[in-house]
Parts: structure tokens; sequence; C-alpha cells
């Protein structure tokens, strides 16, 4: 059986690992998540998931190492985690009544280093949200916190204020599923 290390501590991702029947073992990255100067969100998402994979792969060379990047899109504007509840809010009233694109990319280093990635893009719709909307959302920080764009589809909270979806549900919790079990499987792990 090969050793697979989820690169990452989100809770959401290892769910995702644990509910798909994998034997794996975690490594928090420390990579430098800023957008570069002009750099567009597929090229950002794909960046940043890459770079987390690689960091952890110096330390795991014998194993296949998986990573995940997921950032909201408002036109070619990134919205990554907001900072604090106001930072929050400005995302949420960007969104309102309005489309955008999540991105997400898994990004996986098989035990040769061979450097696998594939992005989805899916498309988003939040209602139009009113004041009591937003602050119900903003009242519990569970809702917004570390959570690109400020929300997370998987949340009640999250629920409420998400209109429709089109594409990958599993990527805008944070991680594309069929992507990461075809890429897993052309690495030779097995399920």
């Amino acid at each position: 059986m090969k050793k697979v290390v989820l690169a990452s501590t989100s809770p959401r991702r290892q769910a995702y690992f644990k509910e798909m029947g994998l034997q794996f073992e975690c490594a928090a990255p420390d990579v430098d998540e800023t957008p570069l100067k002009d750099e567009k969100p597929r090229a950002y998402v794909a960046r940043v998931a890459t770079l987390k994979a690689l960091e952890v792969k110096k330390y795991n060379k014998d194993a296949v190492v998986v990573a995940g990047d997921t950032t909201v899109a408002l036109g070619r504007r990134i919205l990554g985690k907001p900072e604090n509840a106001e930072d929050a809010e400005r995302m949420l009233k960007l969104m309102s009544g309005r489309r955008h694109k999540v991105l997400s990319t898994v990004c996986v280093i098989d035990e040769n280093g061979q450097v696998f990635h594939k992005t989805t893009v899916t498309t988003v719709k939040v209602k139009q949200l009113s004041e009591s909307d937003i602050q119900f959302h903003l009242k519990n920080a569970e809702n917004w916190q570390g959570k690109a764009g400020a929300y997370g589809i998987q949340t009640t909270a999250g629920g409420l204020i998400v209109r429709s979806i089109i594409g990958s549900h599993s990527g805008v919790v944070g991680l594309p599923l069929v992507e990461t079990k075809e890429l897993l499987v052309r690495c030779g792990v097995e399920f």
C-alpha cells in the first residue's frame, strides 16, 4: 500500500479522505498564499496548491502527496479568506445577488516527484442578501472564518445564502473529489 500524505489540516479535506476510505497522514504546509501582482484566479489557485504539495513533499519523499486550494473569484478579483468580520461583510456585499466562480485545484505528487493537478471551476449564485442575512451570517465566526469568499457551502449559514451552483459541490467545499480520485488512481493509489 502506498503512503499517502494530505498536505492540509482542513477538517473538510480530512473528512473527505476518511469517507473515501484512504489511509493517510496529514502535514501542515507553510506557504505564502498571497496572490502575486495581477495574478489571475486560475493561475493563483493552481500555484498555491502546487506550493503546498511541494512543501510537504520535501519531508515525505516516499509518499504520494495531495494538496488542495480553493478560492472565490468575482471576475478577475480574488476573494480569499477574510481577515476579520468587516472583510467578510465586504465580500458578502460584493457577492450579493451575483454569480461568482469557485476555483478548486487538487495537486498530487507521486513517489517519483511527478506533479499532476486538476482545477474545477464552479459557478455559484448568491441570493440578494438583506442586511439581516449578512448580520446573521457574520454572527458566528465559524460561518466565515478561514473560508474563501467568507462562506462555507456545507454549512447551514452557507446554504442560506447560496441560491444555486453549477459544477463541483465538493470543489466548493474545498477538494474536488472526482478529480482527486482520478489523480490518486493515476499515481497507483488503490481504493
